[in-house]
């Protein structure tokens, strides 16, 4: 089987979708395709997050995450409310339990100022009155904070895109890819059959898999995706109402981690979590997982060895607390000391597709590759799924400069 297309958006996560839909809106008189490798759309780090509308507290004035969120929230919220998808401004507070975090918190909070982010310091005894079930010295609250079903956007933007003339491939799984002079070919498995896609220009939006993709297509990077299991526990029935918010603890800012948090679900569930958990598989929900391949691929490379290292301490801790559940309480019971390990009920777990430079450095902002004819997402951290518009948008944006660029080459 062969198929031809001006644009092909690789993966159906909510990045995926929101770039091949602002494709098909940019370029109307073009085709674009959309290929997942799965049964359905946002599988996996868009259907295994959290569901927050992030407001931009910390991410540095300036810089592309503070702007993408900030917008994106604000277009998530204008998307949810055309399409009634349920969405609720519950707010979120981050609460300081010590002085070298309330130290930290007023960073965060000239941070939040400065990029005109609504919030309110509260001292201890204004956390207490908002939140009675929540101990600290101080927290910040922040207004703007929503959640949302992510799985649902995403299936809506897909649906946006299909009305718009787009076409979406599922269980078709890329395995192979080239680029000539004149196009790119995708080789691909389809529903057990070989099928070939012949396109002017790729877009890779491949999450876990995107070194792959640059490997596939011959473009030299010095990182790897190295994956990290963010494992979630679901609070009993009798806490749901239990807090007001969500509660966030203040992070560390020399990781890219967010601590162990309390979430309120759109469903009116809450959850417990996430840690940040070496993954030995990409695709690994389970509690006890394990591929050959792509551990091997982790052993083999410089990158995983120095970030390992460099981060050893806090590492043994995270698997420690896998493993035993009351050290995992510990780091709630800081802030929220009557949650006990029982309370805690088993819940799917995430990976986080953390890409890593051959020198150990964790990559925390966006980080593309690109050939003549393709363009590649190699890093998309959180707040990906808030600002999934505007990194589409971007995308779109650098697509054309490279097509124009194209164009100049031929004439």
């Amino acid at each position: 089987m062969k198929s031809v297309y001006d644009y092909v958006v690789v993966g159906g996560g909510i990045v995926g979708a929101s770039t091949a839909w602002q494709l098909k809106q940019r370029y109307p008189g073009c085709s674009v395709l959309l290929v997942e490798k799965e049964a359905s759309v946002a599988q996996h780090q868009t259907g295994h997050n959290s569901g927050v509308i992030h407001a931009g507290v910390y991410y540095p004035p300036g810089s592309l995450k503070a702007d993408f969120c900030k917008r994106g929230a604000a277009l998530t919220i204008e998307f949810c409310a055309k399409h009634g998808i349920a969405v609720e401004n519950c707010g979120k507070l981050l609460v300081a339990t010590n002085e070298q975090e309330m130290a930290r918190m007023q960073v965060l909070y000239e941070r939040c100022l400065t990029n005109d982010i609504d919030v309110r310091w509260l001292d201890a005894a204004e956390l207490h009155a908002e939140e009675p079930n929540v101990k600290g010295l101080g927290a910040i609250a922040v207004r703007a904070t929503c959640i949302v079903d992510y799985r649902r956007v995403t299936e809506q933007m897909v649906c946006e895109f299909e009305a718009l003339g787009g076409v979406t491939q599922l269980s078709t799984e890329v395995i192979g890819a080239s680029e000539a002079a004149e196009q790119v070919t995708l080789h691909c498995q389809a529903n057990g059959e070989c099928l070939t896609i012949q396109c002017q220009f790729v877009v890779t939006c491949s999450g876990l898999m995107a070194d792959r993709m640059t490997k596939m297509m011959g473009i030299p990077t010095a990182f790897q995706i190295i994956p990290y299991r963010g494992e979630y526990y679901q609070l009993a029935s009798q806490y749901q109402g239990f807090v007001n918010h969500l509660i966030y603890p203040i992070p560390d800012p020399d990781l890219p981690f967010l601590g162990v948090h309390l979430t309120r679900m759109i469903d009116g569930s809450i959850t417990v979590g996430p840690n940040a958990v070496q993954g030995w598989k990409r695709e690994g929900y389970g509690k006890v997982n394990l591929s050959l391949k792509d551990t091997w691929q982790m052993l083999t490379f410089a990158g995983f060895w120095k970030v390992t290292i460099n981060n050893l301490k806090t590492g043994l801790v995270e698997l420690k607390n896998s493993w035993w559940k009351p050290g995992y309480v510990k780091q709630v019971n800081k802030y929220c000391p009557t949650i006990k390990a029982k309370d805690l009920k088993p819940y799917p777990a995430g990976i986080r597709a953390q890409a890593v430079l051959s020198d150990g450095t964790l990559v925390h902002d966006f980080l593309f590759a690109e050939s003549a004819r393709s363009l590649h997402v190699c890093n998309a951290p959180s707040p990906a799924a808030t600002s999934a518009m505007p990194i589409g948008e971007y995308i779109c944006d650098k697509v054309t400069q490279k097509q124009q660029w194209l164009s100049s080459e031929a004439d």
